[in-house]
């Protein structure tokens, strides 16, 4: 039964289904989850391993060579990049993109086994690798306790009763606590005092392990039962240790470790990472969240778990939220839905004014109800609000009423040619429902090659393709059924008296009168019409090459980051200094000129926790730091970027900085950078060199560095093996002897409740902090049973330079030159890349060595190329549903000869905007092509009824052109417009422009050149005569 027939006669089956769809989509609107951005997994995992003493390249050839060639065998492996530091391997390793969630933990679990297999081939002393494969945490709710008075040990008491609470609270994945630095015991002994007494330093060593030691003393049986034996002996105060008995073996006189050793607890000086908060001492607490959970009600929760206990701190403690991810979502979603309202009441209006209040009020009814089912289907399959989902609902809408609108029109021509409402409704629908539905299918396979796309670029826009897949299938379905319904309820049938098919009456106007007149100008003149519509294609293809290219904007949020480098080697406590002088430069200047500053997070030694999905965290550095600077609106942070970029040069010159506002995309080193790859250090160094010669003589670019950062000095003993063995000294004794000197060795564990805190042997401050008291150091000799200076066994004391860092990449090694286009100016990376391209590409390379880009380049290539690789299927399969509708391959190619003809709207609206074009405007082009062919394929089956009537082949597809206008340019219209509100939102901006213009410029072009190209295509005289209606 034709749909609309069984919809108008079955009443309460149709109310019911409005009723159900109305109601229905309110409750699952509630119900849905809200997130910033799409849950995305991070396909990467790092392999440590701790190799101490060895230098870099003892690291990476005897550690970093035979783990990467063991994770090369993996299949899954996309990408190894390993950094080689002295005593540490780190590797990356980068899993290709089409294993999901779902498969990544058997990839690790692959991984783990390739790593455990090869163990046996590494040196001894080189540690058990640890693996950590958990960047997708996420911690959205991240906060700073904070509390100068306070000791380090009592923050973390306090930030454990945080961290057990919040953890209960149902959503809450993880809870961590960052910051803290390693408590320890520190046994300082003096060296004087050990030589007067003649003491072997690891007898002593042994002493202290042999008495602080868990161990089974078993069980005696009394009567009927076993009662277990605990001697007492343990450390439970650190000051025990002072009454341990070091005397010598076999020696009368008593000795105690308080006699030669100062014993104390204190935390690490070389602490792995320090936070501030506006300069005060912090910890950073960041809580991540379970997968699916509705971010804003679990960040409330969180809020309100914290009000609780920050009612409970203790004096002088506070608590600073850097970031709360469900308030920014809440406020980017109710923005969204604010543009989503606007979007619905515009769409609303404009169908108002050209089609009439009735017919206004029935597609605005029609729309609503096909969005309240899309938020069923939403929220069954599990797809959350999100910038991705909202903005697919907002490129939806014009669309939406595409197949209404069609249907709409055709059922009020049918009335207003005297027929009833019945045989209105059952006519357009059975003549519309095929061709709608594969115009509907073809507008969604459209954007097939993002949602189906297998890798990253499918997982992060996958929800665009399916709201857009479940709306456009329901407003099918709506404009089959629920559109005459309606239509059937507001309208009266036709006076069938005056009935009348001609088109005289039912097409007047000035809009269709310019019309005509244009059209039969066009159909008359169709090559000249042809050769102006090539040239305005090619001005556009020449216009392209002018627009601004960059890969993702960057985000709204109003916080900046300061990524600061000292020199390589600078000590974690120096770098540490150094960000509190910035810090108070930057608090100071906001006191006396206030410049909007909210709060400044600094993090010495590595990047934050992850809080944000585009957010990358540092690697590891004792050079490194990083300012997490919040300010309290955009307009403050954009106006201060470029002062404080400018005054940190200038002011603190030692340094090398990088200001960087927080992307919405992937987040690559930096925005250009050159990879040179090679065997010879020094040869990539003099290539680095060289092309950071280019990079800072173009006046475009800052932030110019490479990753293999400045050389840093080693000191060389030179071990005298013959003076060594007369003395009993071995290599390994001056080792140990240099590391407890200068930074002190762990002999032991010490044990408080449930903490455990590693003892280390060291010299006092005044013998370790003086590089001079080097060839004074005294050496145990076991073999003579004395200690020896170490100048009787080193022959001399030399230096030399050392490459700190050896960088590698799949097995290659590799040294980057990086950069950035000069902060808030009109520069781009691609524009920047444009202007250094060919002078780094004329370096001349020796043999062997290899250059490539990467930076935004490589990102956006990749992503380009992952869309690409789907386009063809989707583009074939959306040309042969064409040719199935028509059975026809001449009118499939006059509806696609229309497709490129959105460049020139699109050229033009983003130079005249100057708007970049991004990946949103690739899913903007997408998208246009679904609509576009769309659009051809309401007007060609208009023109195959024009000629199943009988109708001349000029005069009908010229009268079809005409009937067709109003429902090509309604549809058209209400797609731009509703596109407006995203125009003010940067992540969709070019996304919108491409839709508005491009669609605008199609629309009229289609109208136009689809009936001449039909004409010429189909070889269709023009007759000597006007049409009949002209």
């Amino acid at each position: 039964m034709n749909a609309a027939i069984f919809s108008i006669k079955n009443k309460v089956i149709t109310w019911m289904v409005i009723i159900l769809m109305t109601l229905g989509g309110v409750i699952s609107f509630s119900k849905l989850g809200q997130l910033e951005q799409p849950e995305f997994t991070i396909k990467l995992a790092l392999v440590i391993t701790a190799y101490p003493g060895a230098s870099p390249e003892q690291v990476e050839e005897e550690v970093s060579l035979p783990l990467e060639d063991a994770i090369q065998q993996m299949q899954q492996v996309k990408l190894v990049k390993s950094m080689n530091s002295a005593g540490l391997s780190q590797i990356e390793v980068e899993v290709h993109s089409q294993y999901g969630k779902d498969r990544l933990p058997e990839v690790w679990n692959e991984l783990r086994n390739k790593i455990n297999d090869s163990l046996a081939q590494l040196p001894s002393g080189v540690q058990q690798p640890i693996i950590v494969d958990d960047f997708s945490d996420v911690f959205g709710y991240l906060m700073n306790l904070v509390g100068d008075d306070y000791s380090y040990q009592e923050l973390e008491k306090y930030s454990d009763i945080i961290r057990r609470d919040l953890v209960l609270i149902d959503g809450v994945k993880k809870v961590s606590v960052m910051g803290a630095p390693q408590q320890q015991v520190v046994v300082e002994i003096s060296q004087a005092k050990l030589s007067a007494l003649g003491l072997d330093p690891s007898y002593i060593y042994q002493q202290l392990q042999n008495q602080n030691v868990v161990s089974n003393a078993g069980k005696m049986l009394i009567g009927s039962t076993r009662v277990r034996i605990t001697p007492t002996g343990e450390f439970s105060q650190v000051e025990e240790m002072e009454n341990l008995v070091i005397s010598a073996p076999n020696s009368h006189a008593l000795v105690y470790l308080g006699d030669i050793a100062k014993i104390y607890k204190t935390t690490s000086d070389s602490p792995q990472e320090i936070y501030h908060d506006k300069g005060q001492r912090a910890l950073s607490i960041g809580v991540s969240l379970s997968p699916g959970v509705n971010v804003v009600d679990v960040s409330k929760a969180i809020t309100n778990k914290m009000d609780e206990l920050l009612a409970k701190r203790p004096i002088g403690m506070e608590i600073n939220t850097v970031y709360n991810q469900g308030a920014i979502v809440e406020d980017t979603v109710s923005g969204f839905l604010i543009n989503l309202a606007q979007s619905v009441a515009i769409v609303i209006v404009v169908l108002l004014i050209f089609m009439g209040a009735k017919a206004g009020i029935l597609m605005g009814g029609v729309l609503l109800i096909t969005i309240l089912g899309t938020f069923i289907v939403m929220n069954q399959i599990g797809i959350q609000l999100q910038n991705i989902s909202l903005g697919a609902l907002i490129i939806a809408l014009g669309m939406l009423v595409d197949n209404a609108i069609v249907v709409t029109e055709g059922i009020i021509i049918g009335i207003r040619r005297g027929h009833t409402r019945l045989h209105s409704a059952k006519k357009i629908v059975e003549q519309t429902q095929w061709p709608l539905f594969g115009a509907t299918i073809i507008g969604i396979l459209a954007f097939a090659p993002i949602g189906l796309s297998p890798d990253d670029t499918g997982e992060f826009c996958g929800s665009l393709f399916k709201v857009l897949l479940i709306s456009l299938s329901i407003s099918w379905f709506t404009a089959m059924t629920i559109t005459p319904f309606f239509c059937y309820l507001l309208f009266k049938d036709g006076n069938n008296e005056h009935a009348n098919d001609s088109d005289d009456a039912t097409y007047q106007g000035v809009v269709f009168t310019v019309y005509r007149g244009i059209l039969n100008i066009a159909m008359r003149f169709r090559k000249t019409t042809m050769l102006l519509i090539i040239g305005l294609l090619f001005s556009a293809i020449i216009g392209m090459g002018h627009v601004k290219q960059v890969f993702f904007p960057a985000s709204n949020t109003p916080i900046f980051m300061v990524d600061v480098w000292l020199e390589e080697g600078s000590d974690v406590l120096f770098t540490d200094d150094f960000l509190r002088r910035i810090e108070k430069d930057i608090i100071t200047q906001d006191a006396t000129n206030p410049i909007g500053l909210e709060n400044i997070t600094t993090v010495i030694g590595q990047g934050a926790q992850r809080f944000m999905l585009s957010y990358q965290p540092e690697k590891g550095y004792s050079s490194y730091g990083q300012m997490i600077i919040e300010m309290d609106s955009l307009d403050s942070m954009d106006a201060y970027l470029p002062i404080i970029s400018q005054h940190l040069r200038s002011e603190y010159p030692e340094a090398e900085y990088k200001v960087k506002r927080i992307e919405n995309g992937p987040t690559p080193a930096a925005k250009v950078e050159a990879r040179f790859y090679g065997d010879d250090p020094v040869v990539l160094r003099q290539l680095a060199a060289k092309a950071s010669r280019v990079f800072n003589d173009e006046p475009a670019m800052e932030n110019v560095r490479h990753n293999w950062r400045n050389q840093t000095l080693l000191l060389r003993p030179q071990f005298n093996l013959a003076q060594a063995k007369e003395a009993g000294i071995s290599k390994q004794s001056l080792d140990s002897a240099l590391l407890t000197n200068f930074n002190g060795q762990v002999i032991g564990t010490y044990r408080e409740q449930s903490d455990l805190m590693p003892i280390i042997a060291r010299a006092p401050k005044e013998e370790r902090l003086n590089a001079e008291s080097l060839a004074q150091l005294q050496v145990w000799s076991a073999e003579n049973n004395t200690f020896v200076p170490v100048a009787q066994v080193i022959s001399s004391l030399d230096s030399e330079w050392e490459n700190p860092l050896i960088m590698r990449r799949d097995r290659k090694r590799v040294i980057s030159v990086l950069g950035d286009p000069v902060l808030m100016s009109d520069e781009t990376a691609d524009s920047v890349l444009r202007k250094v391209r060919d002078k780094i590409e004329a370096i001349e390379l020796p043999e062997g060595y290899e250059l490539e880009w990467g930076g935004e380049y490589e990102t956006s290539l990749d992503a380009q190329q992952s869309i690409g690789n789907s386009l063809p299927l989707g583009f074939l399969a959306m040309f042969l549903i064409t040719v199935a509708l028509f059975n026809s391959v001449r009118q499939s190619l006059v509806i696609w000869l229309n497709v490129p003809l959105a460049l020139i709207g699109i050229s033009f609206g983003l130079l005249a905007l100057n708007a970049p074009f991004s990946f949103m405007a690739i899913l903007g082009m997408l998208s246009l092509s679904g609509m576009i062919v769309k659009n051809g394929i309401v007007l060609v089956d208009q023109i195959n009824t024009e000629l199943d009537d009988g109708k001349p082949a000029y005069q009908a597809v010229y009268d079809s052109s005409v009937s067709r206008v109003r429902p090509v340019c309604m549809a058209a219209l209400t797609t731009m417009l509703g596109m407006i509100p995203l125009l003010s939102d940067p992540f969709f901006l070019s996304m919108a422009v491409t839709i508005v213009f491009g669609l605008g410029f199609a629309t009229v072009l289609t109208l136009i050149v689809l009936p001449v190209a039909y004409t010429l295509i189909f070889r269709i005289s023009v007759p000597k005569f006007k049409p009949l209606n002209q």
